[in-house]
């Protein structure tokens, strides 16, 4: 393990207890709101310390956490159950019946589910943590903006999604590890962690680009060697391989990663529209829910509901569109303001990171980062940071994201939507701050009070200064980029730890 790495990792298990300890604290001493939110009724008995571990995680609980740990604990009732991918219900449940059931005497499913959150969602940040700094180790080939930007993960500013009941951090896990295995040329391998990934999220479909992409950009690659050193028959032969291997990967490797998205809809469909179950097999505190709320039940006795009818029956489109009204344009309404400004500080990070790209590279932007003029004239190294040639598809992968987040979905998910999709966020947070903040630079500033450490090599055999932390100190002497990018980074860390587990509304 390298220093960097396990800076990264010790920083991610500070920010992971600091997050746990915050929201027991935040959610004992401020009261619940009375939201109009998801609350199924507990069928189950509790136990002796069910008590103790829902004071202590009880607000990892709320809002969607809510809809996973239901999942988990009774399977797909509800119809707008299956807005929410199985992986992550199924890693708790996996959780709560191995490693903790030696618990189950002191704790119901309900308990041990809760504490497989809290326990988990640690886990799979740091994993996700370590994955995002070997993925920027491989494509900024800049080793202090790897480490910076993995430093600043550690305090997302969708940090409690991330630390919640949400399926945010195994996402993040499986995205960042999967592109690495991408870069580093394990395609296979690649396609099985991001089909993996799409069966946590739907928008792991998006993933399919870079699949698209980065294979393409070998191929065109080794054209480019085969027309310099073979001739005649052979260069053609050598193409016409490359060319079909290039559809061979593209095709089988899109197709295992959309695979879990297809078969979830499968069974969706299966069980509203071809229902084996009747009303009698449900739980009577459940069913009465179902009634009071409006929430479909399968029922083999029933009429099946009408998307059943349509060409193509997903039950994902009717859910988001019937029961969160999702759809283009449809949140821009004088009323959803405060989500637009809550989500303005994350977009405006994507819209600076496509901006200052595309300023340093025009020319390779507008070649779609295919090739680049460096690679021409022999230059085979490429500049190290955030304007190296490989970020252009990781550009394009967020604003993609970005544009469809403002336009077609519920505005103020965009912080969490791209904090837990995208490395950009984080890569041109702390390009900005390596551009702007003297103090971050070893040379000496106006004030020999506010000297940093924060040369990043192992010179005293010891893990390097972290740069976040050090600056905090400091904070009134930083530049004005710094102060806005720290003081957004922190103050959503704690504002979502104080809303959001305590059922007030957050991103």
């Amino acid at each position: 393990m390298t220093m960097d790495v396990r800076a990264v990792l010790e920083f991610a298990a500070v920010t992971r207890g600091l997050s746990l300890f915050l929201q027991a604290v935040l959610n004992a001493a401020i009261p619940d709101h009375d939201a109009d939110a998801f609350r199924p009724p507990r069928t189950e008995e509790p136990l002796y310390l069910d008590s103790v571990v829902e004071w202590l995680f009880g607000g990892l609980s709320h809002w969607d956490a809510e809809h996973f740990l239901f999942i988990a604990e009774r399977g797909y009732l509800y119809e707008h159950n299956f807005a929410f991918f199985p992986l992550f219900p199924v890693v708790l449940r996996g959780l709560a019946e191995t490693l903790l059931w030696p618990l189950s005497s002191w704790l119901s499913v309900r308990g041990r589910l809760l504490l497989a959150v809290s326990l988990g969602n640690s886990a799979l940040f740091l994993l996700s943590a370590v994955a995002l700094h070997a993925l920027s180790r491989a494509v900024l080939q800049d080793r202090r903006l790897a480490l910076l930007s993995s430093l600043l993960y550690c305090v997302t500013p969708a940090n409690v999604f991330m630390t919640a009941g949400y399926s945010e951090s195994l996402f993040a896990a499986l995205t960042f590890g999967g592109l690495f295995l991408l870069e580093k040329g394990f395609t296979f391998r690649a396609c099985l962690a991001l089909s993996i990934a799409t069966a946590a999220r739907s928008n792991g479909l998006v993933n399919i680009g870079f699949l698209l992409y980065l294979p393409s950009l070998h191929a065109i690659s080794q054209i480019r060697v085969y027309r310099t050193t073979r001739k005649g028959y052979s260069k053609v032969l050598h193409y016409f391989w490359v060319v079909v291997r290039l559809l061979l990967t593209s095709l089988l490797g899109t197709t295992i990663i959309a695979l879990p998205f297809c078969a979830f809809q499968y069974y969706g469909y299966r069980t509203f529209c071809t229902p084996s179950t009747s009303l009698e097999q449900v739980h009577l505190a459940l069913l009465s829910l179902a009634e009071r709320r409006g929430y479909r039940v399968p029922n083999e006795n029933g009429p099946p509901p009408l998307w059943c009818m349509r060409p193509l029956p997903l039950l994902y489109s009717h859910i988001q569109d019937v029961y969160w009204d999702v759809g283009f344009l449809r949140y821009f309404e004088l009323k959803q303001m405060p989500n637009f400004i809550l989500a303005l500080p994350m977009a405006t990070l994507g819209i600076m990171a496509v901006y200052a790209y595309f300023q340093a590279n025009p020319e390779l932007c507008l070649r779609l980062g295919l090739w680049d003029a460096g690679a021409k004239a022999g230059l085979d190294k490429p500049t190290p940071g955030f304007f190296n040639p490989k970020v252009f598809v990781y550009v394009v992968h967020s604003a993609v994201l970005l544009v469809f987040g403002t336009l077609c979905m519920h505005v103020q998910v965009l912080t969490r939507f791209m904090a837990s999709s995208s490395p950009v966020p984080f890569w041109i947070s702390a390009h900005l701050l390596l551009l702007n903040e003297p103090l971050l630079h070893r040379r000496k500033t106006s004030d020999p009070s506010v000297q940093l450490q924060t040369d990043f090599r192992n010179t005293c055999k010891h893990i390097p200064q972290n740069p976040v932390t050090a600056l905090l100190p400091h904070f009134k002497a930083c530049s004005p980029t710094t102060q806005c990018i720290l003081g957004y980074f922190l103050s959503y860390w704690l504002l979502g730890l104080a809303l959001h587990c305590n059922f007030l509304p957050w991103t």
